[in-house]
């Protein structure tokens, strides 16, 4: 089991964040545009932790030496159930240095859009918080 699924499902936030790379970048089902760096990924895992309902990975496709791994997950978004796949690039040290996130079917995506943006301002809160010294 890759470590990264093993964080996740025991809903750990210290120990998904400490499976970043520094410089991770974060793909989105739901936004245009990729989010840079440990600080903001962390804290958007943490709001997808509180919006994701009944999640389970249901498949992991890599080995345990590879840098790619696939982490296939089923959940709830209020009355939605989502499928998706978790895309994990490791780096040479073994932490996640790209981290994309594909979601099916579209209204679920919708639901996940929504409920996130409700989210994001406490995740942005959050993200600055990690980068105040």
């Amino acid at each position: 089991m890759h470590p990264f699924r093993a964080a996740v499902e025991a809903r750990d936030a210290a120990a998904i964040e400490a499976l970043l790379a520094d410089d991770v970048v974060f793909t989105s089902p739901v936004a245009h545009r990729p989010y840079a760096g440990k600080p903001i990924t962390a804290a958007i895992l943490r709001g997808v932790m509180r919006v994701f309902e009944d999640f389970r990975y249901v498949g992991e496709i890599g080995a345990p030496d590879a840098a790619d791994h696939a982490l296939v997950f089923r959940a709830r978004v209020g009355d939605r159930e989502i499928h998706g796949c978790d895309f994990l690039h490791v780096d040479a040290d073994g932490r996640i240095d790209a981290l994309t996130v594909m979601v099916r079917p579209l209204s679920a995506a919708q639901a996940l859009a929504e409920a996130m943006g409700a989210q994001f301002a406490r995740i942005e809160r959050e993200a600055a918080e990690a980068l105040a010294p």
